[in-house]
C-alpha cells in the first residue's frame, strides 16, 4: 500500500540557487507519512492523546534531481519494514515530469511521552501492529 501527497513547491522552500532546500524534503515525507497513517485508519493526534509519540530514529535521503519553485511534486510513501518495535517508511519524491528527485527512508519507534522509553507496537498498539503485519506480508508476497 502506498500513499501520495501532491505539493506545489512554494518560493519560501527554495534557496538562493532557486532550488528546494534539502530540509523541506523531510517535511514533505512527513506529509505523505501522515496521509498513509490516516489512510490506514489511524491518527497521530489520537496516538499523542494516548501519551505515545513516534520520533524519527534514522533518516536516509538520496538527492537525485533538484525541485524548483512552481514544480508540483508527489511525495509517495509506504511501509518498507516493520519488526513489532520499529517501522521504516520508504519515500519517493517525484516531480511533474516523472523525474525522481529524492528517494529515502525514515525509521520510527513509539515511546511513552512521559518517560521517552520505547514501547512495543505489537503489544501496546495491536491494531497498528495487525495492519503493519498485513502490509509487510503483502510486500513480501509481491517481491
Amino acid at each position: 500500500m502506498k500513499a501520495a501527497a501532491n505539493i506545489e513547491v512554494r518560493y519560501a522552500e527554495t534557496d538562493q540557487m532557486g532550488i528546494v532546500h534539502h530540509s523541506n524534503y523531510l517535511v514533505w515525507c512527513e506529509l505523505a507519512r501522515t496521509k498513509l497513517i490516516n489512510e490506514l485508519g489511524f491518527n497521530y493526534k489520537e496516538l499523542e492523546e494516548q501519551g505515545i509519540l513516534s520520533p524519527v530514529t534514522n533518516v536516509n535521503l538520496d538527492y537525485k534531481a533538484p525541485s524548483t519553485y512552481g514544480d508540483v511534486i508527489t511525495a509517495e510513501t509506504w511501509i518498507e519494514d516493520y519488526d513489532g518495535l520499529r517501522v521504516t517508511y520508504g519515500y519517493n519524491i517525484i516531480n511533474q515530469k516523472g523525474i525522481l528527485c529524492v528517494k529515502g527512508t525514515t525509521t520510527h519507534v513509539c515511546i511513552r511521552k512521559n518517560t521517552f522509553r520505547p514501547i512495543s507496537i505489537k503489544k501496546h498498539l495491536p491494531d497498528w501492529h495487525e495492519k503493519y503485519e498485513m502490509i509487510k506480508k503483502r510486500v513480501k508476497e509481491n517481491v
